[in-house]
Protein backbone atom coordinates (compact mmCIF):
# COMPACT_ATOMS: atom_id res chain seq x y z
CA UNK A 1 0.00 0.00 0.00
CA UNK A 2 2.77 2.43 0.87
CA UNK A 3 4.41 1.98 -2.55
CA UNK A 4 1.43 3.67 -4.25
CA UNK A 5 1.62 6.67 -1.89
CA UNK A 6 5.40 6.86 -2.33
CA UNK A 7 5.04 6.89 -6.13
CA UNK A 8 2.70 9.86 -5.76
CA UNK A 9 5.08 11.66 -3.37
CA UNK A 10 8.00 11.17 -5.75
CA UNK A 11 5.93 12.55 -8.65
CA UNK A 12 4.96 15.60 -6.59
CA UNK A 13 8.59 16.23 -5.68
CA UNK A 14 9.63 15.96 -9.35
CA UNK A 15 6.95 18.52 -10.25
CA UNK A 16 8.30 21.00 -7.68
CA UNK A 17 5.49 20.40 -5.21
CA UNK A 18 5.25 19.17 -1.64
CA UNK A 19 6.20 15.46 -1.67
CA UNK A 20 3.25 13.96 0.18
CA UNK A 21 1.43 11.11 -1.49
CA UNK A 22 -1.58 9.11 -0.40
CA UNK A 23 -3.85 6.30 -1.49
CA UNK A 24 -7.22 5.01 -0.31
CA UNK A 25 -7.85 1.26 -0.29
CA UNK A 26 -10.95 -0.82 0.28
CA UNK A 27 -11.14 -3.40 3.07
CA UNK A 28 -10.00 -6.11 0.63
CA UNK A 29 -6.98 -4.06 -0.50
CA UNK A 30 -8.40 -2.76 -3.77
CA UNK A 31 -7.02 0.65 -4.71
CA UNK A 32 -9.89 3.15 -4.72
CA UNK A 33 -8.00 6.38 -5.31
CA UNK A 34 -4.53 7.85 -5.27
CA UNK A 35 -3.19 11.38 -5.18
CA UNK A 36 -0.49 13.78 -4.12
CA UNK A 37 -0.20 17.21 -2.63
CA UNK A 38 -0.80 19.57 -5.58
CA UNK A 39 -1.02 22.89 -3.78
CA UNK A 40 1.85 24.32 -5.82
CA UNK A 41 1.07 22.67 -9.15
CA UNK A 42 -2.64 23.62 -9.14
CA UNK A 43 -2.50 26.79 -7.03
CA UNK A 44 -5.14 25.13 -4.81
CA UNK A 45 -4.36 25.21 -1.09
CA UNK A 46 -6.88 22.44 -0.37
CA UNK A 47 -5.20 19.78 -2.50
CA UNK A 48 -3.26 17.81 0.06
CA UNK A 49 -2.24 14.22 -0.72
CA UNK A 50 -5.01 12.68 1.36
CA UNK A 51 -7.71 14.94 -0.07
CA UNK A 52 -6.56 14.18 -3.61
CA UNK A 53 -6.71 10.42 -2.95
CA UNK A 54 -10.11 10.77 -1.30
CA UNK A 55 -11.51 12.77 -4.22
CA UNK A 56 -10.07 10.28 -6.73
CA UNK A 57 -11.85 7.44 -4.90
CA UNK A 58 -15.19 9.03 -5.67
CA UNK A 59 -18.45 9.06 -3.81
CA UNK A 60 -19.32 6.01 -1.72
CA UNK A 61 -22.19 5.33 0.65
CA UNK A 62 -19.62 4.55 3.36
CA UNK A 63 -15.88 4.65 3.85
CA UNK A 64 -15.94 2.25 6.83
CA UNK A 65 -13.32 -0.44 6.49
CA UNK A 66 -11.13 1.62 4.17
CA UNK A 67 -7.46 2.39 4.72
CA UNK A 68 -5.81 5.71 3.93
CA UNK A 69 -2.10 5.27 3.32
CA UNK A 70 -0.02 8.43 3.41
CA UNK A 71 3.70 9.13 3.28
CA UNK A 72 3.49 11.68 6.13
CA UNK A 73 1.45 11.97 9.31
CA UNK A 74 -1.78 13.76 8.34
CA UNK A 75 -2.34 17.40 9.29
CA UNK A 76 -5.50 18.66 11.07
CA UNK A 77 -7.24 19.24 7.74
CA UNK A 78 -6.64 15.72 6.44
CA UNK A 79 -7.25 14.16 9.85
CA UNK A 80 -10.63 15.87 9.94
CA UNK A 81 -11.49 14.37 6.56
CA UNK A 82 -10.46 10.90 7.77
CA UNK A 83 -12.56 11.18 10.91
CA UNK A 84 -15.58 12.84 9.30
CA UNK A 85 -15.95 10.20 6.61
CA UNK A 86 -15.23 7.24 8.87
CA UNK A 87 -12.03 5.97 7.27
CA UNK A 88 -11.14 3.10 9.59
CA UNK A 89 -7.39 2.85 9.31
CA UNK A 90 -4.46 5.15 8.51
CA UNK A 91 -1.05 3.83 7.53
CA UNK A 92 1.59 6.54 7.94
CA UNK A 93 4.91 6.28 6.11
CA UNK A 94 6.68 8.51 8.61
CA UNK A 95 6.02 10.96 11.42
CA UNK A 96 9.60 12.12 12.09
CA UNK A 97 9.64 15.26 9.96
CA UNK A 98 6.07 16.24 10.87
CA UNK A 99 4.11 14.89 13.78
CA UNK A 100 0.65 15.47 12.43
CA UNK A 101 -2.55 14.46 14.13
CA UNK A 102 -2.25 10.68 14.05
CA UNK A 103 -2.49 10.48 17.86
CA UNK A 104 -5.71 12.51 17.75
CA UNK A 105 -7.10 10.10 15.17
CA UNK A 106 -6.13 7.11 17.32
CA UNK A 107 -7.87 8.74 20.27
CA UNK A 108 -11.05 8.88 18.17
CA UNK A 109 -11.02 5.20 17.28
CA UNK A 110 -9.09 5.22 14.01
CA UNK A 111 -6.50 2.46 13.76
CA UNK A 112 -3.13 4.12 13.12
CA UNK A 113 -0.03 2.28 11.92
CA UNK A 114 3.26 4.20 11.75
CA UNK A 115 5.82 2.51 9.51
CA UNK A 116 8.76 4.88 10.07
CA UNK A 117 9.83 4.32 6.46
CA UNK A 118 13.30 5.73 5.72
CA UNK A 119 12.51 6.63 2.10
CA UNK A 120 9.48 8.68 3.16
CA UNK A 121 11.56 10.49 5.80
CA UNK A 122 14.48 11.08 3.42
CA UNK A 123 12.21 12.52 0.73
CA UNK A 124 10.52 14.92 3.15
CA UNK A 125 13.80 15.89 4.83
CA UNK A 126 15.30 16.80 1.46
CA UNK A 127 12.24 18.87 0.57
CA UNK A 128 12.21 20.74 3.90
CA UNK A 129 15.93 21.53 3.48
CA UNK A 130 15.47 22.71 -0.14
CA UNK A 131 12.13 24.53 0.24
CA UNK A 132 11.76 25.69 3.88
CA UNK A 133 9.40 28.57 3.07
CA UNK A 134 7.12 26.38 0.96
CA UNK A 135 7.09 23.77 3.72
CA UNK A 136 6.16 26.40 6.33
CA UNK A 137 3.39 27.59 4.03
CA UNK A 138 2.10 24.05 3.57
CA UNK A 139 1.80 23.42 7.30
CA UNK A 140 0.27 26.84 7.96
CA UNK A 141 3.29 28.22 9.82
CA UNK A 142 3.87 31.29 7.61
CA UNK A 143 2.43 34.52 8.96
CA UNK A 144 1.83 37.78 7.17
Amino acid sequence: MLSVALDEARAGYAEGGVPVGAALFSADGTLLGRGRNRRVQDGDPSTHGETAAFRAAGRRPSYRGTTMTTTLSPCWYCSGLILQFGISRVVVGEARTFEGRHEWLAGHGVEVVILDNAECADLMTAFVREQPRLWQEDIGAVSG
